[in-house]
């Protein structure tokens, strides 16, 4: 009768350690300290801590070398992958291992591990039951069986950030990860001959995407075309649209037709950043408005810490500190969130009048290389201008875009479609 008392409270003291050990380290993360993370990425070493001073990083300068050569050869090189894995190891760059060579997936998570700009989370997974299929075997074993941990993400407002040192700028990590987002939509995959329009595909009638199919005709020739995935039955379990083929060399020939017009005729992409910027003009004045809002920023700081040393000096008592702090900071936190706007605003309005100045020069550029362009080529031209393209039943929608950096200063700024003022197409 006492031994399954004290099965019980063994099982309520293994969850009641656990839940500890659970709050133990979020304390700590939140604190800042880093021996709540795991093993330290490749580029730095784990110190232990000491009785003079807690554990952190150390650059290792040979490794973080090879991780800032890694981030260029992707962002500024434009190589791949696969790439700068064979440029690592012709170059007999030792792993950290030093057993074997470089590999796709270690260049890959180096290029999305957040740490090497100088932040490191903790908490970005969490315990989920098994996703694997309970063979009989494991039946068997009994609820024990040792199964592969099964693990889910947490959203990224619960992550808790942990500052360690810096090895690339924020702005070349947020272009890599631009870069691996955008890979990952066009990802050429197993396409042995490229084709201009892979990848940005819509279809009209369902919002299924294009993919290409190749075949050959009985004693004939061989065709291709893009088909939409929403006509397969064996992808959805069941055909939900309608659609035809359409073939590859028309529809490829004619968004270059359309997308060369544009790029013949810049006064479009100029006009429409003029009207942008003199939207910009007649709003209120930016630098005028930020000004004031600093100001505002700065004073109500000065406001809260006289709150404190006013209850500190005991001229306030506790109550009218809890009723005026919270209204001072809600106001703080609106006045910086105003203020993040107006500086995304003025780092916007900078971009169009650079890219004003340096468009004519661009297509002068392009005209006299048009002749020479292969298909990849036009490939990239059209990725950069088009956004996506809707092939509907006896129309084609091109969605352009003007191409705007996403990182600049550190900041993210939007990109918008290329459209004039409403009513028109």
């Amino acid at each position: 009768m006492i031994t399954p008392f004290q099965g019980m409270i063994a099982e309520y003291e293994r969850a009641q350690i656990a839940e500890r050990c659970r709050r133990g380290k979020r304390h700590r993360a939140k604190a800042g300290l880093i021996n709540v993370l795991s093993a330290a990425p490749y580029g730095y070493r784990y110190i232990k801590k000491t009785e003079a001073a807690q554990a952190y990083y150390a650059v290792v300068e040979s490794e973080a070398e090879v991780v800032r050569q890694a981030f260029g050869l992707y962002t500024v090189e434009g190589l791949s992958i696969r790439k700068i894995v064979r440029a690592l190891n012709e170059q007999q760059v030792p792993t950290r291992s030093k057993k074997g060579g470089w590999i796709h997936a270690t260049v890959w998570g180096m290029l999305k591990n957040s740490a090497y700009q100088g932040r490191a989370y903790f908490g970005k997974t969490e315990p989920a039951p098994p996703t694997q299929r309970l063979t009989r075997t494991a039946r068997l074993k009994g609820p024990y069986a040792k199964r592969s941990p099964s693990k889910r993400k947490r959203p990224r407002q619960e992550w808790i950030e942990i500052a360690v040192p810096a090895l690339v700028s924020p702005e070349t990590f947020t272009l890599a990860q631009e870069r691996l987002q955008r890979n990952q939509q066009l990802s050429a995959r197993r396409t042995k001959e490229p084709s201009v329009l892979q990848g940005l595909l819509v279809c009209a009638q369902c919002g299924y995407a294009l993919y290409r199919m190749s075949g050959a005709r009985r004693g004939g020739p061989r065709y291709r075309y893009y088909r939409c995935s929403g006509s397969d039955h064996h992808r959805l379990q069941g055909r939900v649209c309608q659609a035809r083929p359409a073939p590859v060399d028309q529809l490829d020939q004619l968004v270059w037709e359309q997308v060369w017009q544009l790029l013949n005729q810049p006064e479009l992409i100029q006009g429409e950043i003029e009207r942008r910027l003199q939207e910009y003009r007649q709003s209120s004045p930016v630098e005028q408005r930020k000004e004031k809002v600093s100001q505002e920023v700065v004073r109500i700081e000065q406001q809260t810490d006289k709150l404190l040393d006013a209850y500190q000096e005991g001229l306030l008592d506790l109550a009218e500190l809890r009723r005026r702090a919270p209204e001072l900071k809600k106001r703080q936190l609106t006045l910086k969130k105003e203020l993040e706007s107006l500086n995304l605003q003025a780092v916007e309005h900078n971009r169009l009048v650079e890219m004003n100045v340096s468009m004519e020069r661009f297509m002068d550029q392009l005209r006299n290389s048009a002749q020479k362009l292969d298909v990849e080529q036009k490939q990239r031209i059209v990725r950069l201008l088009v956004r996506e393209v809707v092939v509907g039943s006896d129309t084609v929608t091109i969605h352009h875009s003007i191409p705007l950096s996403q990182h600049l200063n550190g900041q993210n700024v939007p990109g918008y479609r290329l459209c004039t003022r409403r009513g028109h197409g």
